[in-house]
């Protein structure tokens, strides 16, 4: 039986591609802007009774998925809205400058492969899309009475494809 250079070649190639491909990882960014927060003139509101119930239906929608770190910027509206899920994870609510992307890096690199649930505001939560997906302006900030966007950015080798939900009403 003879076998030509030409398909050892492409059988080699195709194994190398495949290898290559395997070893790529995938990392996940689950982004959120913080639930419906108080009108009270103060800079840090917490959240109305209404935010509270988004975030538990945030939870609740999330509760099945493998989540490996949780942030929020250090804001009680932010936090707040991911402690139901931080506590049904099991995990610590981390802080983070919500407009410092080299903690974006950061978090990418800590978390290779895994899964990373981003809380933040109107401006910030669409500039980390843009970011981690490399556009620059396509995702405007949100109106200011817009809650429920939940933004998922798989990336793999520096490029994100983006997926958007709605949740609550």
């Amino acid at each position: 039986m003879k076998i030509s250079i030409k398909f050892v070649c492409a059988v080699a190639l195709s194994l190398f591609a495949f290898t290559v491909l395997a070893q790529q990882k995938v990392t996940t960014v689950i982004l959120v802007r913080h639930a419906e927060k108080m009108m009270d003139g103060s800079s840090d509101p917490d959240l109305t009774e209404s935010g509270r119930n988004r975030a538990v239906l945030l939870a609740n929608l999330l509760s099945k998925a493998k989540i490996d770190a949780i942030y929020s910027t250090h804001y009680k509206r932010t936090e707040n809205t991911v402690m139901p899920l931080a506590q049904r994870q099991g995990l610590i609510v981390q802080n983070y400058d919500g407009g410092k992307m080299a903690e974006v890096d950061a978090m990418l690199v800590k978390h290779q492969g895994g899964t990373i649930l981003i809380c933040g505001h109107s401006n910030t939560t669409p500039a980390i899309v843009n970011y981690l997906t490399g556009h620059k302006d396509e995702f405007k900030t949100f109106d200011d009475t817009d809650y429920g966007n939940v933004v998922i950015v798989s990336r793999c080798d520096g490029e994100g494809k983006v997926t958007w939900l709605r949740y609550g009403n």
